[in-house]
């Protein structure tokens, strides 16, 4: 595949035991491959840093958080190889989040598409405003939300994925997606940092042994995402790759 994709951006600073980890693309921050490693390398390297208790993730800008996955990208995926190991990149992500073994606090300003719903998904605790709707356009393109299903599925409930999976033209309000589960939270724009703030501070200031034993407990269950993500990524491969797919993406590029 070509090296000509725009790498986007990604930072992470500190306030005594919170790390706040900011990525952004100026494809209304969407993910290519490799923005994706950096993340997830970034979700692993906090993970090791004793000094950090409490994560917080969050994207630039005010209307979108997170488009999903880079639309430059996936035209130029070329066999099935290719196709499953960029999905992949989701799937190492979302895996990276639930095994991290710090409390991760999703910081959510705009809209969300696609693989951005299941990053909002693999997240503990999420604030979300008003204008934060969600929309699982897959289908529309020819593929499916088989990687991050299974996350979504966890959140939500399989019906409500299924009615936004089906429904794939569709925006759901974000208070929609408040009341099934996705968002913890439903604050104004104005009052988001500081109610994210303030929530960050308050869990970092618990026992961090109590911190880590909880994030097993919410994550329960899920091992076998260390298998099935990738069986997931496979299938998405290999369907990208579809006349279906390919028509798709074009039309939605133009």
């Amino acid at each position: 595949m070509s090296s000509e994709i725009i790498k986007g951006s990604l930072e992470t600073s500190f306030q005594n035991t919170i790390a706040t980890v900011q990525f952004g693309h100026p494809a209304s921050n969407s993910f290519p491959r490799e923005l994706l490693d950096r993340l997830t390398s970034e979700i692993n390297e906090l993970s090791r840093n004793e000094k950090v208790s409490v994560i917080i993730l969050k994207s630039e800008g005010a209307k979108t958080f997170c488009s999903g996955a880079s639309f430059d990208e996936l035209l130029q995926v070329e066999n099935e190889e290719q196709g499953t190991e960029f999905f992949s990149g989701f799937a190492h992500l979302i895996n990276a989040m639930r095994n991290c073994n710090k409390l991760i606090i999703g910081r959510i300003q705009g809209k969300a598409v696609g693989g951005g719903v299941g990053i909002i998904s693999a997240c503990d605790y999420v604030f979300a405003t008003p204008e934060s709707d969600v929309k699982l356009s897959e289908l529309a393109i020819g593929i499916g939300p088989f990687v991050i299903e299974p996350a979504v599925s966890r959140k939500i409930g399989k019906t409500a994925m299924a009615e936004m999976t089906l429904a794939a033209h569709a925006w759901k309000s974000a208070d929609w997606a408040f009341q099934k589960g996705l968002y913890s939270v439903l604050s104004n724009a104005e009052n988001l940092d500081a109610e994210v703030e303030s929530f960050a501070q308050k869990l970092s200031s618990y026992n961090p042994e109590a911190l880590k034993e909880m994030k097993k407990i919410i994550w329960e269950g899920t091992e076998q995402w260390e298998s099935l993500l990738f069986e997931r990524a496979a299938i998405t491969g290999k369907l990208v790759l579809s006349d279906f797919s390919r028509n798709a993406l074009l039309q939605f590029k133009k």
